[in-house]
Order: C-alpha cells, then sequence, then structure tokens
C-alpha cells in the first residue's frame, strides 16, 4: 500500500501526522489546520495517543472546522479524563460540532477503517501509571487480504464457488494481514511490538549522550535516537520517519547523528527525518537521510 503521509512534529511544541488515502489523523497538536487546510476536511478518523498539549491542542479547531453529522470520529485514551472534558467544552463552545463521535478506546482494541483495513491500539510506557488503565497509546494500521489455500489452487473457478456456497469462504482462503504502518507517540523503544512494521513513525526525543543527563522529563518516557537505531537494525522495518525531536538540536546536529548512526548500525533501509519546527509534505517522496 503506497501512502502520502504529512506531518508536523517538535518536542514540547506540537505533533500530528495526516495519511491521505486512509482519511486518517495520527495526534492533532497546535499547526495541523493551518497546516493541511482545506485537506483536513477529508479527515474521518482521528486517533490521539495521550493527553500532552502538543499532542492535542489543534483538536478543538480541527473539530470545529471539520465537523459533520456522523464526523469525525475522535478516538482517545479511555482513562483520559482529558478527552471527557474537551468533549463537554467543544460541545457547549461549539454547537454546531455535535454530529463528531468521541471514542474512548483501550489496548488491543480494532477499529476498522474501511473493509480491508483497521488500526489496532496498543499499550505503551510514556504514561507510567500501570495497568489496567489506559492513557497513553501506540498504534498500528493493517491491511487484510485474503489468499486461497494451497490445497484450493488448481480447482476450477465454479468448483471453488460450490465449496465456498457450503463450508464458507473462510474454509477456503487464509486471512493475511500485513502491518503497513505504525505509530509509537511518545513512548521508550519496543522490539517486540514494531517487528515487521512497513513504516514505522517512532519518535526520538533526545540524540542521547551526555549533554543530555539533566533533562527532567517530568516522569514521563521518551526515546533516545540511538535505542531506536539499534532497535531497527535487530528487527524488521522497511521504512523509518524519526520525529518529536527536541528543539535543542539544530538540524545539522540531528541529520549528522543519524547519518552516523545509521553508518555503524549498518541500517541500508530509508530513514527520514523531521526537524524541529519543519512542515513535511509527503514524506517518503522525500529523500533519506542516510541516502
Amino acid at each position: 500500500m503506497k501512502l502520502t503521509i504529512t506531518g508536523y512534529s517538535t518536542a514540547l511544541f506540537s505533533t500530528w501526522f495526516f495519511v491521505d488515502e486512509l482519511a486518517l489523523l495520527f495526534d492533532a497538536g497546535d499547526g495541523v489546520i493551518s497546516g493541511l487546510q482545506q485537506k483536513s476536511g477529508k479527515i474521518k478518523n482521528a486517533f490521539i495517543t495521550h493527553a500532552d498539549r502538543d499532542h492535542l491542542a489543534g483538536l478543538l479547531a480541527f473539530n470545529q472546522l471539520n465537523a459533520r453529522p456522523g464526523a469525525p470520529n475522535i478516538h482517545y485514551p479511555k482513562d483520559c479524563g482529558s478527552f471527557r472534558a474537551l468533549e463537554a467544552f467543544s460541545k457547549k463552545f461549539d454547537p454546531q460540532v455535535s454530529g463528531t463521535i468521541w471514542t474512548p478506546i483501550q489496548e488491543y482494541d480494532k477499529i476498522s477503517l474501511r473493509n480491508d483495513v483497521y488500526v489496532q491500539a496498543f499499550p505503551n510506557e510514556h504514561v507510567q501509571i500501570g495497568h489496567p488503565d489506559t492513557k497513553s497509546l501506540s498504534y498500528k494500521v493493517f491491511e487484510t487480504k485474503r489468499k486461497l489455500k494451497p490445497e484450493f489452487r488448481e480447482l476450477a473457478g465454479h468448483e471453488i464457488k460450490k465449496i465456498i456456497e457450503e463450508h464458507g469462504r473462510d474454509y477456503t482462503t487464509d486471512l493475511i494481514k500485513t502491518n503497513v504502518l505504525s505509530y509509537s507517540g511518545d513512548s521508550p523503544v519496543n522490539y517486540d511490538l514494531w517487528d515487521q512494521s512497513d513504516i514505522l513513525i517512532h519518535e526520538a526525543t533526545f540524540l542521547g549522550g551526555p549533554e543530555d543527563d539533566h533533562i527532567e522529563t517530568h516522569g514521563n518516557q521518551h526515546s533516545k535516537l540511538e535505542d531506536v537505531i539499534r532497535m531497527v537494525s535487530e528487527i524488521k522495518v522497511n521504512q523509518l520517519v524519526l520525529s518529536h525531536f527536541s528543539s535543542r538540536y539544530s538540524h545539522q546536529q540531528i541529520d549528522t547523528r543519524i547519518r552516523r548512526l545509521c553508518d555503524q548500525y549498518q541500517i541500508s533501509i530509508p530513514v527520514f527525518s523531521i526537524l524541529p519546527g519543519q512542515l513535511s509534505h509527503n514524506i517518503l517522496k522525500g529523500k533519506p537521510v542516510n541516502d
């Protein structure tokens, strides 16, 4: 599946990613409307990872401009009281948004985007509160296809049709699912979760090194760039988009460190960077940092 992804991500200030072909928004930081303009009206489903303001400050403006009967559908971690408060406020402040659907979700929930594509939510460790509360989520997008089982592939079409009529489609086909896109949100690395991702959008807030030792994270967990690159070197990912860098680093510092780590860990897949303050259109059509 070819995806057109537009995004902006600067730690502390704003993060959002729009997937054109799926009418899908991940997070809704400040500037999502000014960045997408009329394209924001295409969005049918928004998935918010957590209630930090840099991931939802643009949500009310997005909703006010694009609400219509039954849309958009805003999905959020079920135990975040902030979203219930936002829903109540928006309906009172902008009565025309009453058609918006606000959907609380928890880990492992599956949300259908269309017949062959769904989003699944996964727990992450950004907000350290412990199970069973769901206050921070990551998301994976799966495409599904039906493939005829080997034992039926030599049969004629009318024979297969008869078997399906007698036993059902599940009897003759296997369901093949492909993880076409993964979105970490704010989270430490997770090898098992991101393995087999076609496209992985992963945060890399800190470059790492002694200069970062004094950074105050206020108890929430983030990733370091080297941890992400090391993880990708040991799992199967086809394209990597690095995001959520701290604005304390210059663009040159970030890209230089990415190239050095890609060499060190022998990364051969395309690696793209969403640099602080930079709005990136059609990210995957850009030039990889490690090219």
